[in-house]
């Protein structure tokens, strides 16, 4: 069995937006998340990068989390439960007026998110309490709110989504990945709904000196809105970003009985690994263009449709000119046609919540027709030839493509491809 997969519902809290709706308008408008971080415990480690994109609304001022929620789960798991509860109603399952709200059997009902860290606050406080005041001060609930699938299994509980609740681990591919499984469940006829996405909570002083020290974050400290730069020749590193997004996948036939809006339709996924270094990718990108022509081959795509493609483009020296390189080896001379969007120059990058969030973007480029902005190319790198999109800009009419690229630590590389629909 092999079914259509459709777009049903999106969710997303971000360092641009407390919503998808705001996020969206931010992302069209050029509007940066990135700002200076000013918690005490910058100075108190002598932070060398101190710069990020946090989050437009705390999760408590959301409205879709409750003070025993935030008690009781790690700040990851907190901005999953939040996405996942605004794709959910934007789906129509749930609401202000639950009278209207739409029926969805619990058992066709799936979960798959994605995280590169987990609940990095949960074990790293948790290891100050013990160290400082002894074990009899250990919280409970540690154990939960730490574990990596401690997001799917929030999601899935408060949801009530019992055929499955997946957790995908593998860097910044983390939440792509998720999406794969979850098409996969509809495709085989397991599931009939299910919520995908990914989160990340890792601005804390741990992750940011480490990712510090390997020399991958910026260290643009003095104009954090411009740290963030992919594609321009004076790129230093990307810019740590937290954040969830998430989306309902519905098989054709469930979401046709009820009436559904339809955003897009998911029509392939495409994994593959470099098996070159544990964190640089592979110069020539073989694996990025295997994900790439996997996806177009999954979804029996002609390549010439694709006419827009949300980049990975992290703005690190490193990363930036090998996904160039396989957009050209996958596409050709229809390369010049495409109109790639690097949105972490608003966001900076999400980890594990990246894939997810640039999931709901393509998406909406194509049900809006208009590709998001990059900011802060100023100076483009010559080597890559790319038609960049500076400006919001309109989409082509008719039946159209776009892609979402994930490419992580660990050379895991993850594409997922998007076909418009009609209405």
């Amino acid at each position: 069995m092999s079914r259509k997969v459709l777009v049903t519902g999106l969710g997303a809290t971000t360092p641009i937006g407390g919503d998808v709706p705001t996020t969206w308008e931010n992302a069209t408008k050029g509007v940066s998340g990135v700002s200076t971080l000013d918690y005490p415990w910058v100075k108190e480690y002598d932070l060398p990068v101190y710069i990020a994109g946090q989050l437009a609304v705390p999760a408590l001022e959301s409205g879709r989390l409750t003070k025993v929620e935030a008690k009781r789960l790690d700040p990851s798991g907190q901005l999953a439960l939040i996405a996942a509860r605004e794709a959910w109603e934007d789906a129509g399952f749930s609401g202000p007026d639950a009278e209207s709200a739409e029926e969805v059997d619990p058992e066709r009902t799936g979960v798959a998110f994605g995280t590169g860290i987990g609940g990095v606050w949960t074990l790293l406080d948790a290891w100050d309490t013990l160290r400082e005041k002894g074990p009899r001060r250990v919280l409970p609930m540690t154990v939960p709110m730490l574990m990596p699938n401690g997001n799917a299994a929030a999601v899935s509980m408060n949801l009530k989504a019992r055929a499955a609740a997946q957790t995908v681990v593998s860097a910044c591919a983390s939440s792509t990945e998720a999406m794969q499984l979850g098409a996969e469940m509809i495709r085989s006829g397991k599931a009939d709904v299910v919520i995908v996405g990914g989160a990340e909570a890792a601005i804390h002083p741990l992750p940011m000196a480490a990712f510090a020290k390997m020399q991958a974050l910026s260290s643009r400290n003095d104009e954090p809105e411009k740290a963030s730069r992919p594609y321009d020749v004076d790129r230093d590193g990307f810019v740590m970003g937290e954040g969830a997004a998430a989306l309902i996948l519905e098989s054709e036939e469930h979401a046709k009985a009820r009436g559904a809006r339809v955003y897009a339709e998911l029509a392939g996924t495409g994994v593959s690994a470099d098996s070159y270094h544990i964190t640089a990718p592979d110069p020539v990108a073989l694996g990025a263009t295997r994900a790439l022509r996997e996806a177009l081959e999954d979804g029996n795509i002609d390549p010439k449709t694709v006419v827009h493609i949300n980049a990975h483009a992290t703005s690190t020296p490193a990363g930036d000119l090998p996904e160039a390189t396989a957009m050209h080896e996958t596409f050709g001379e229809h390369t010049k046609n495409i109109a790639v969007s690097a949105t972490k120059s608003m966001t900076g990058h999400l980890l594990g919540g990246a894939g997810a969030l640039e999931a709901v973007l393509t998406v909406l480029a194509l049900h809006h027709r208009t590709a998001p902005c990059t900011i802060n190319l100023d100076n483009k790198d010559p080597q890559i030839d790319l038609d960049v999109v500076t400006e919001a800009r309109e989409l082509p009419a008719g039946e159209i493509v776009a892609l979402s690229n994930s490419f992580g630590f660990g050379g895991h590389n993850a594409v997922v491809a998007f076909r418009s629909v009609e209405g």
